[in-house]
């Protein structure tokens, strides 16, 4: 990251959240769906925004563009409500565009889902060590000042030890 700040390059990351929205409206072509059909496809969209949400937290953004990521969204979400045939849906869009075959789509989901199945949550603990660490990154001074700190209260304790035990009882 330093050489690119040092380049002035900047990192741009696409999030897939419009994407699923492209997507579902065309699944509802795709199925002509009726209402209970459209409620199902609604829950797959936000299952798959909170699917979404996960895949940011990986490097999947800076390696995919955000038409895969958000299929491979739609697709782990399917598989829990199982709104529609994905399969059947993928080929139908394939066929129309022509740009992938199903198997290189397929694969690239997989390679997603792979990232995804790595993925650690911190703990809170793991954050408070974390962000102990942020916060002197951005001000090396406040490191210093919590030494200072340090200092003076072991000052202190001596103090009241060696009055404590020069105080006769």
């Amino acid at each position: 990251m330093i050489v690119l700040q040092n380049l002035g390059f900047d990192l741009i990351v696409y999030a897939p959240y419009r994407s699923i929205e492209g997507f579902v409206e065309d699944m509802q072509e795709f199925c002509q769906a009726r209402d209970n059909e459209q409620e199902k496809l609604k829950e797959l969209q936000e299952a798959a925004k909170s699917e979404v949400d996960r895949m940011m937290l990986t490097d999947a953004p800076l390696l995919f563009p955000p038409g895969q990521l958000a299929l491979a969204a739609l697709h782990r979400s399917n598989e829990v409500l199982g709104a529609l045939n994905f399969e059947r849906y993928l080929e139908s869009m394939l066929s129309r565009q022509g740009v992938h075959t199903t198997t290189e789509l397929a694969q690239t989901m997989s390679s997603i889902e792979l990232l995804l199945a790595k993925l650690k949550i911190p703990t809170a603990k793991d954050m408070r060590h974390i962000d102990r660490k942020l916060k002197s990154c951005w001000d090396p001074s406040s490191k210093d000042e919590s030494k200072k700190r340090e200092k003076k209260s072991k000052h202190k304790s001596k103090r009241t030890a060696a009055e404590m035990q020069g105080e006769p009882a």
